[in-house]
């Protein structure tokens, strides 16, 4: 029952399901499972989410006309039930047997429990071929999701990007220090961009050497290198926006001990979230503000920085991999209002900018709208001389199988990004 409840609220309610499987403050139901039924959940909804497309293509096949309106907690009975059968360990007729259970405990869904037995025994009858066929014709992506990379990428490299994101992603760890040490230690392996990527494994990275002394953090190899690509010189005055969780802010003290560092974000609690993490690593020297970035005035005492790292709010379409419910917690009209947040917050925080200092813009979208063309548009507004634009920012990085992309950044297998870094004249 309880991965039909969070499925129905990610695709429904659009509620992130990270949150709901938090395992202090998450989802009741989720909570009142014990550690081997939890990780039964997440398999089942992550597999649920990466293929629902495709699983709700194949039931359409098989049904002679739509389910009613009203019959959506039907399709996530049946969703979570084919994906047990399709891609994980469980008996077809365990998946059945429940599913036809919870179709009988729901008034609204009660008519249709003999409908739900035919319709998963079929499943367990043809999957092979229906999923096969499915694969071939359906892209993973919600419609709008899929139409908006076609447009950018074409067709092959949108579903190229698909496919990428049906594997789930690895765990890369951002070390202090000596990363050829740690990453024999762990048994892992040295990125080109510096980080480290463990094998696949199971269980919590905090009982893994080095995390109780602060020897590392988790931090996907993309999201790794904006603070790599600011590099402020020493003793500089440093912000950094929408910081949390902090691994950025991290990465930076690390760097640079010496640094003044803003670290701002509009969430309280995320920014507390940055202090436990550099009381953890042993990392001192940040002021931590809880404050909206696109009002200066409210925050700022006067003084240039050197160096900002602005790492925007945006659709996170680049981290499907990662989190497979962002396509189905986004909205069409979202990229348009995320566009208009970023340019607010570009334009206000330039001018914070000290003459020869550097703005480095991120987001983990691959969207050409919340990426090249945001930093296209910025430029045009400021008019000449403008910012220079640094080559060493790879543009955007797309979660390809290739893991190249339309910037070369070399054949490491990452999630979705955009980077642009601004110098501003001296």
């Amino acid at each position: 029952m309880a991965a039909v409840k969070l499925l129905s609220a990610v695709v429904d309610q659009k509620t992130s399901l990270d949150g709901m499987m938090d395992e202090e403050h998450g989802n009741p139901a989720y909570r009142a499972l014990n550690a081997a039924d939890r990780a039964l959940v997440r398999a089942i909804l992550h597999s649920c989410l990466r293929q629902l497309t495709r699983i709700d293509a194949i039931f359409d096949g098989f049904l002679d006309k739509p389910l009613p309106d009203g019959a959506r907690n039907l399709r996530h009975i049946l969703a979570v039930a084919a994906a047990q059968i399709l891609f994980l360990d469980v008996p077809d007729h365990s998946a059945v047997d429940l599913a036809v259970e919870q179709a009988r405990r729901d008034p609204r869904s009660a008519r249709f429990a003999n409908l739900v037995n035919a319709l998963l025994r079929r499943l367990g009858r043809e999957k092979e071929t229906v999923l096969t066929e499915a694969s071939a014709a359906v892209p993973i992506f919600p419609a709008w999701f899929q139409q908006r990379l076609e447009e950018v990428y074409g067709p092959d490299a949108a579903r190229g990007i698909g496919e990428a994101c049906l594997t789930p992603a690895p765990v890369d760890l951002t070390t202090r220090s000596d990363a050829a040490g740690w990453a024999e230690r762990l048994g892992g392996a040295v990125l080109p961009t510096g980080s480290v990527r463990l094998p696949v494994f199971e269980g919590s990275v905090t009982a893994l050497a080095g995390f109780a002394e602060g020897a590392w953090w988790v931090q996907d190899a993309a999201a790794a290198l904006p603070a790599r690509l600011l590099s402020p010189p020493a003793s500089a005055e440093v912000l950094d926006l929408c910081a949390a969780p902090g691994g950025k802010t991290a990465q930076l003290l690390e760097c640079r001990p010496d640094l003044e560092l803003l670290a701002l974000d509009r969430d309280a609690q995320r920014l507390a979230r940055i202090g436990e993490t550099l009381q953890r690593l042993g990392l001192a020297g940040a002021r931590l503000e809880a404050a909206d970035a696109r009002e200066p005035a409210r925050w700022w005492d006067g003084r240039p920085f050197d160096a900002v790292l602005l790492d925007a709010p945006c659709t996170a379409s680049g981290i499907v991999r990662r989190h497979p419910d962002i396509p189905w917690l986004r909205r069409p009209g979202d990229v348009d209002a995320l566009v208009r947040t970023q340019a607010a917050l570009l334009d206000a925080l330039w001018p914070l900018v000290a003459p020869g200092g550097r703005l480095l813009y991120a987001t983990c979208s691959i969207f050409r709208a919340e990426g090249q063309a945001q930093i296209d548009a910025f430029v045009q507004r400021l008019g000449p001389p403008g910012p220079r634009i640094d080559a060493a920012a790879p543009g955007h990085w797309l979660p390809l199988a290739d893991n190249v992309g339309d910037g070369d950044a070399g054949a490491v297998w990452h999630d979705g990004f955009f980077y642009a870094l601004l110098h501003k004249a001296a």
